[in-house]
């Protein structure tokens, strides 16, 4: 068995528009503690992240603690957009998930973050089978992962969880073959 612990990052700044470099708030970073709490009898043998701050800031405190670095996979990262912020989100995400080829100009559909994703998870799945593994990861690119698996999960349950921050959702996986999937939220823990 294979568990993989994806982790939604902490509250980010949304002051700053730079998606790659937005960090954590003060309750962000005190947030993340919650984290490196669920995680600490988890036998965790690696941890891999999104390269986008908020994410990589989120499991930091955990990887310091418990002396692990954290590889990073580019294409664990957040959907883009588009090139330019957005103010109506709320609009754009009904539509991206009523439509998964929906985008603006130079964003992406959640089809393509979605398979990307899912790639990459099977990489991870091949290189480190029956590890327990953890990955920074964003609220979108996560909830398309666990939309691939449950085609049930929809824009109703990611609307649930969109200010839930940090979220985590645990995998267990047999091979390629997922057995459960679970939501953790650590505010409740």
């Amino acid at each position: 068995m294979t568990t993989v612990y994806f982790v939604r990052h902490a509250e980010p700044n949304y002051s700053n528009h730079d998606d790659e470099l937005r960090e954590l708030t003060e309750k962000g970073l005190e947030d993340r503690k919650l984290v490196t709490e669920y995680l600490s009898d988890k036998s965790i043998d690696i941890i891999l992240s999104s390269p986008y701050k908020r994410a990589v800031d989120t499991i930091m405190d955990f990887a310091k603690y418990y002396n692990h670095t954290i590889e990073t996979i580019y294409d664990f990262r957040e959907r883009k957009v588009d090139s330019v912020w957005i103010e109506d989100f709320t609009t754009f995400c009904k539509n991206q998930w009523r439509d998964f080829n929906y985008k603006y100009t130079d964003g992406e559909t959640l089809a393509e973050v979605q398979k990307r994703n899912i790639t990459a998870l099977n990489l991870v799945l091949e290189e480190y089978t029956a590890k327990n593994i953890v990955i920074g990861s964003h609220g979108t690119a996560l909830c398309t992962i666990i939309n691939y698996y449950d085609s049930k999960f929809v824009y109703e349950d990611f609307e649930k969880i969109r200010c839930l921050m940090p979220w985590i959702v645990k995998f267990t996986f047999e091979g390629k073959q997922l057995i459960t999937m679970e939501s953790i939220n650590v505010f409740e823990g």
